[in-house]
């Protein structure tokens, strides 16, 4: 059982502190104290929490796909010469560049503060872990 120190728990949900001192004092999340005695939260019901609050855009597009991954954001800026462009955007916190081509940057009508949908499908996903935290 992953344990997750409730300082970490705050970066990870994107809230203060005090908020996940709150949700444990309300019975929103359950706490233990780990060997050092500090307050820990158990990683998985910290992830079903995560996604049960998770407020993500809605997709204007209303197009059906495959493609599970699907960032709504904003269009932060663009560096294009004649052939190709990177488009950064801001999706919520997460930051998606995506090089494509001039041509189609045009075609999209993309510009910085535009609303555009970043949507990646990949056969190749990296997942990383922090150092000392791998295994049980």
């Amino acid at each position: 059982m992953s344990q997750i120190r409730v300082k970490d728990a705050a970066i990870y949900l994107g809230v203060s502190d005090d908020t996940v001192r709150r949700w444990i004092d309300n019975e929103v999340l359950s706490s233990s104290h780990d060997d050092s005695g500090r307050t820990v939260v158990d990683g998985l019901e910290l992830a079903h929490l995560a996604r049960r609050n998770a407020v993500l855009p809605a997709d204007p597009s209303e197009i059906g796909r495959s493609a599970r991954n699907r960032f709504v954001g904003l269009v932060t800026e663009i560096v294009s010469d004649t052939v190709m462009s990177q488009v950064e955007m801001q999706c919520g916190p997460h930051r998606v560049v995506s090089l494509m081509s001039t041509e189609a940057v045009k075609e999209l009508g993309l510009e910085p503060g535009s609303v555009a949908i970043a949507v990646v499908k990949a056969t190749t996903v990296i997942v990383e872990t922090p150092v000392g935290k791998v295994g049980p």
